[in-house]
């Protein structure tokens, strides 16, 4: 059996973890390849005007995966801990199903109610996978999740500890690791002379009431929550300047944007926040980063 798996907005929340532990548990694995221009006109076509650009994106890997898998994983997230994901999160399997013929495998992943782990072997039921099978592939996966995970941020300590102009890039992880969404920012600042960090790759206390001393609301978004406890811990070190990126047509970001934004400036470090969609154009993208970078110390 070949489970097929967009390479896009959620996949991003836990990336090389859900296919180790469908590989862990026998199956064949497809991932939908790279975003490309074909795949973002495609999820364009099909979305309605007010769908945010990181789901459009998703619309397009899902058709990508029609019919070459006989099931597409869509798991429904609703909440890790006490902190709720995105509420377009919530309904995706329920939009997949009436988007594509392939049959969708989900399950619904909310935290509070119920252990990440319970939910997993209730996902392996429906695959004929028994307790112990599903055991052994979560921790498998989780080992190898770990190793990539430490590897980052040991980079990332790296890079904040050296004397390079350091700017921040401060996003979700569909924003952060998509070249083709965030056209190659990273590449685009390191020709620049700058060494661009990712704020997902910041390590922090993994701490729930980490945010009670922290002056700004108790986000509910579990992003939200994480991204302010990453920008507490990035301005511990020299920063010469944060970029955000944000989805067009994003309501979360919409909010969140105005206290990230406070804290650099308070900071007195230079910040830019830059809006993606499908319309986003190299040319002017790439003007807005020089004046950017010609502006920090």
């Amino acid at each position: 059996m070949k489970i097929g798996i967009p390479r896009a907005l959620i996949y991003w929340k836990r990336p090389y973890f859900w296919e180790s532990f469908f590989e862990n548990l026998g199956f064949e694995v497809l991932l939908s390849p790279k975003t490309n221009k074909e795949i973002v006109e495609i999820g364009v076509k099909i979305s309605d005007p007010e769908t945010c650009f990181s789901n459009k994106v998703y619309f397009g890997h899902l058709k990508w995966l029609e019919g070459k898998c006989d099931l597409i994983f869509v798991p429904r997230l609703k909440r890790k801990g006490n902190f709720e994901y995105c509420p377009k999160f919530f309904g995706l399997p329920d939009l997949t199903k009436i988007l594509v013929k392939t049959e969708i495998l989900t399950e619904t992943f909310d935290e509070k109610k119920k252990k990440f782990e319970e939910s997993l072997v209730k996902l392996g039921k429906k695959l004929r996978k028994d307790k112990k099978e599903v055991e052994i592939a979560f921790q498998k996966a989780l080992l190898k999740e770990k190793e990539i995970k430490e590897k980052q941020e040991k980079e990332t300590l790296e890079k904040l500890n050296s004397n390079l102009k350091k700017i921040v890039l401060i996003s979700h992880p569909y924003n952060l690791y998509d070249e083709y969404v965030n056209l190659r920012i990273k590449d685009r600042l390191e020709k620049l002379g700058v060494v661009p960090i990712s704020i997902e790759e910041i390590p922090t206390l993994n701490i729930e009431h980490l945010t009670l001393n922290l002056e700004h609301p108790q986000f509910h978004w579990e992003f939200a929550k994480e991204i302010m406890e990453k920008i507490n811990e990035v301005l511990k070190y020299k920063i010469n300047g944060a970029i955000e990126i944000s989805s067009f047509a994003c309501g979360c970001d919409a909010v969140l944007k105005e206290f990230v934004e406070k804290k650099f400036k308070e900071s007195k470090i230079p910040f830019l926040h830059l809006i993606i969609d499908e319309h986003t154009g190299e040319a002017g993208f790439q003007t807005r980063l020089e004046a950017f970078v010609d502006t920090i110390p």
